[in-house]
């Protein structure tokens, strides 16, 4: 019983030292992003679009570019929302972000991705995809603000 109690305060302090670390105003924060992004190509694919970055109060808006290498037929358009972590400042979210990933739509669907770029924001994007198209390929964004 004295053991249970000594791991239960044990881990209460701990708990309370985390909570605390992370609240420190170095902290990096979280923006809500929104996007849609059109893309279509036959072996390579290109895309592009259009997205905003709301981040402490602010709406700040980019545009995102792409290419993917690897097996990929038809055209697309992605309604994307989700979340950008690790932000210290806007210009934290500029920068080309990496994956690798596999999707279908066929006049419809629902898709999900995470990328990160070298800054080490996170972009945790979620949303519909609308057209035909079939990939998995080795791809990459860029964004940039104006």
């Amino acid at each position: 019983m004295k053991k249970s109690l000594q791991a239960l305060v044990c881990a209460v302090v701990l708990g309370l030292l985390g909570a605390a670390s992370v609240s420190t105003a170095s902290r990096a924060e979280t923006g809500a992003v929104r996007v849609v992004f059109t893309k279509g190509g036959f072996i390579i694919g290109v895309g592009g679009g259009r997205g905003v970055l709301t981040f402490r109060g602010h709406h700040y808006p980019f545009t995102a570019s792409g290419m993917s290498v690897g097996a990929t037929i038809g055209a697309s358009t992605m309604e994307l929302v989700g979340r950008a972590r690790n932000l210290h400042s806007p210009g934290d979210l500029v920068g080309t972000y990496s994956a690798i990933g596999a999707g279908a739509a066929v006049a419809g669907g629902a898709g999900g991705v995470a990328l990160q770029n070298a800054r080490g924001v996170v972009l945790e994007l979620h949303g519909v995809k609308v057209g035909l198209e079939l990939s998995a390929a080795v791809g990459g964004v860029t964004i940039t603000m104006p």
